[in-house]
């Protein structure tokens, strides 16, 4: 039978079993054999096995397939054959399967998978963030396949932003709220005393009908109220006298009162407070107060009213604040990783056009390491298969003779001539060129000429032929620009190295 062992990589160590037929690898679910390993495409490779023929063929991945070295689109494989993968190397093997030290001990528990099992870790921090990435992240990994990042990453922080109100600023509201209304049911308590007090010879006879709530009237924030008997018969306001009460207020107090000793408080519509409780009297007979009947009263006072407004308020600085906070946040975020991400793009395009060696970055995020040594050892490969394929040397020379070759052609030259180096930084220029640009040698040597130029337009337009001749094995290329007022053909060549990098750039100007 053939295998692939897994000779270097996250996967060091593990045997694939090849089956007869197709042998789909990739990242996708649907693969023959999935390998959870990043920078491998969802379909990467298949090699199909026909008995002891072999054929390998890349699906079209994004990092491409190397055997022994070199990419390739279709080979046929020999044993012992080294396929390289994004962060895996596996090596051909061929095991008889009559040779037992080779069979599998448990070839019933081999579903093509290659997977790596992690247990939970025994400390309680880390098993709470191994928890944390096992079970909740493969949820966020499942809307990311659904939304764009930076979407997921704005809703997010969106349901941080109301968690984080709901468990922060609205408690101290409801708090705030809750001893407000616990006051406004003291002060309707202290109504329902004052009627009892200032009624007492009225009560102790059950002379309902004398009782005076004039002063009720008065109060401001009291909105309505009734007096009822326990029969229910309306007694206060004079308005209402002998009529049964059908407001839900009077007849929910009428019920609380012959079941509790304690007031009734009802958050009724309308930012209303109702307040229940019994009236009552004392029996000489008993030398007890005894409930003769009961009052419920509707507030709605100034100072709740302003809560309200305070609230609505507060709750509005708040999510004005924390959106706010949150659009840096997310801004802060976005930005920060869309900055490596291009950097490292952006170096790699100058790897591939022969413009630096390795990716590298000043910026610290240690998760992107193993990607950028990925990506490393991937352009190591294509520059040593290009180098082996065209009889090119595999080390990247040093720019230092191609230069002193540019500076001795800038020593006979005739008219305004730049020598750049490999990294756009000013190496030389005659004094014509001195007098056309504005730029002094001894000021600029070493430096950037988008750093050094007064005109930025003339400085990306010399930097963009540059470029153009670099990726054109050096041609000349040509582009016109007005310098101080005056038309002037710029004329761009690369010199170019044997490694195929550019070492330096022969800048001439012609007056059209």
């Amino acid at each position: 039978m053939f295998k692939l062992v897994a000779v270097g990589g996250k996967l060091r160590g593990k045997e694939i079993t090849l089956n007869e037929g197709e042998n789909i690898f990739g990242r996708g679910q649907d693969c023959t054999h999935m390998l959870s390993v990043q920078g491998i495409s969802k379909r990467h490779m298949n090699i199909s096995v026909n008995q002891n023929t072999l054929y390998i063929e890349d699906l079209g991945s994004s990092n491409g397939t190397f055997v022994n070295g070199k990419i390739v689109k279709r080979k046929t494989l020999a044993p012992n054959d080294k396929i390289a993968l994004p962060d895996v190397i596996f090596q051909l093997i061929y095991r008889p399967e009559k040779n037992e030290q080779f069979e599998e001990k448990a070839p019933e528990e081999d579903d093509g998978e290659l997977v790596v099992e992690e247990k939970a870790p025994d400390n309680i921090v880390a098993k709470v963030v191994f928890l944390f990435r096992t079970k909740f992240m493969p949820v966020i990994y499942g809307f990311n396949e659904q939304y764009e990042w930076g979407v997921l990453l704005g809703i997010l922080l969106g349901i941080f932003l109301a968690v984080n109100i709901a468990l922060t600023i609205s408690p101290v509201l409801t708090s705030s709220k809750r001893i407000l209304i616990y006051e406004v049911a003291k002060r309707g308590m202290h109504y329902a005393d004052e009627v009892a007090r200032i009624n007492n010879l009225a009560l102790q006879r059950r002379d309902l009908d004398r009782i005076d709530t004039q002063f009720l009237d008065k109060e401001t924030g009291v909105i309505s109220y009734e007096l009822f008997d326990l029969e229910g018969r309306i007694v206060r306001p004079i308005t209402k006298l002998n009529s049964y009460s059908n407001d839900t207020l009077s007849i929910k107090t009428k019920e609380w009162i012959q079941k509790q000793d304690k007031p009734l408080v009802d958050l009724l519509a309308g930012d209303e407070i109702g307040i229940g409780g019994p009236i009552k009297a004392f029996d000489t007979r008993t030398g007890r107060e005894e409930v003769v009947g009961g009052i419920s009263i509707r507030f709605k006072p100034d100072s709740l009213v302003a809560e309200v407004a305070n609230s609505s308020q507060a709750y509005f600085e708040a999510l004005t604040t924390s959106v706010l906070v949150a659009i840096l946040f997310f801004g802060a975020v976005y930005y920060m990783t869309k900055k490596h991400l291009d950097d490292m793009y952006i170096q790699i395009e100058e790897s591939v056009r022969g413009k630096r060696k390795d990716l590298e970055s000043n910026l610290l995020m240690k998760e992107l390491d193993p990607l950028r040594n990925s990506i490393n050892s991937i352009l190591q490969r294509f520059r040593e298969t290009q180098n082996k394929e065209d009889g090119f040397v595999e080390e990247i020379e040093e720019e230092g003779p191609y230069l002193r070759k540019l500076e001795d052609f800038l020593a006979g030259a005739q008219g305004p001539v730049l020598v750049l180096n490999s990294e756009k930084n000013i190496k030389r220029l005659n004094s014509e060129a001195e007098d056309l640009l504005g730029i002094r040698e001894n000021a600029s040597s070493g430096n950037s000429l988008l750093d050094t130029a007064r005109d930025q337009g003339f400085a990306a337009t010399v930097i963009e032929l540059c470029d153009q001749s670099a990726s054109n094995e050096g041609c000349n290329q040509k582009n016109n620009y007005d310098i101080s007022g005056v038309a002037y053909g710029i004329n761009v060549v690369a010199l170019m190295g044997k490694d195929k990098f550019a070492k330096g750039f022969y800048i001439t100007f012609v007056k059209d």
